[in-house]
């Protein structure tokens, strides 16, 4: 059983286009039955947008074998609390679709997404929100976002930084939280009725912002170098033995070569 990402590990995060063996290796598990679902930090479409994208680039995903965080939001988010939010422009224009209302005067909460240009003064006006009272949500956790061949520092990071400058303490509604993976967990038991943590491989290319988290519930991490990391020794060294994931490939190829 599997738990797959998608950008950097699905397709590529500068082409958009599948990696190399993605296609194969859906296919493989849809031929055979076997259960996993794909787990995406991916907030810049609607849910059913982004899912059907990946379909038309040759995944053949079932609706029941996909989430994503914005399928979680209300369960963290009542729609009634005014929301400070920094993330692209797409990433608002989903929010105010799903009903959120967008205040940048006095919030309620702050919550983060990615993009690759954050300003001083942005970060300088969630400061000033989140001394005020605001709670801080992250939208996921990851540790670096690729585009255009370069990287920037992740949603993770931001609320790291965030979280040292105001003391405010953060709660993430995607990956890696705990409640995301328990609910990919339930979907998945809807495929496989006794499913475990334990019987499952989480296939990623960001250690610290998937396989980690899922490691501590028990989860078997494969770690794929056709992402955000394209050599293993920029993160490896830095790891203590209990979080280094259990196998490392090039791409998803490689695991299926294996199967």
């Amino acid at each position: 059983m599997y738990f797959i990402d998608v950008q950097g590990t699905l397709i590529d995060d500068h082409t958009k286009l599948p990696t190399r063996g993605a296609v194969a290796f859906i296919d493989y598990l849809n031929e055979r039955q076997i259960p996993y679902m794909v787990i995406t930090n991916s907030t810049k479409n609607p849910s059913d947008e982004f899912l059907g994208y990946l379909n038309s680039i040759g995944l053949h995903i079932p609706q029941s074998h996909y989430l994503d965080p914005l399928m979680m939001l209300e369960s963290h988010i009542d729609k009634r609390r005014k929301i400070a939010a920094y993330g692209s422009e797409p990433f608002l224009n989903v929010l105010r679709s799903m009903g959120y209302t967008l205040d940048f005067n006095s919030p309620d909460v702050v919550l983060v997404a990615i993009k690759e240009d954050f300003t001083p003064d942005e970060y300088a006006q969630m400061i000033e929100f989140l001394l005020a009272g605001a709670k801080l949500v992250g939208m996921h956790e990851t540790t670096l976002y690729a585009k255009n061949h370069k990287r920037y520092p992740g949603v993770g990071a931001i609320l790291k930084m965030l979280e040292f400058a105001t003391s405010t303490q953060y709660t993430v509604v995607g990956k890696p939280s705990v409640p995301f993976f328990e609910e990919a967990l339930s979907r998945l038991q809807q495929q496989k009725a006794d499913a475990a943590f334990s019987e499952i491989t989480i296939i990623s290319d960001d250690v610290k912002g998937d396989l980690i988290g899922a490691q501590k519930l028990g989860m078997k991490g494969v770690f794929v170098l056709s992402g955000k990391i394209r050599n293993a020794d920029e993160i490896i060294p830095s790891l203590n033995p209990s979080e280094c994931p259990a196998e490392i490939y090039p791409n998803i190829e490689g695991i299926l070569e294996q199967l």
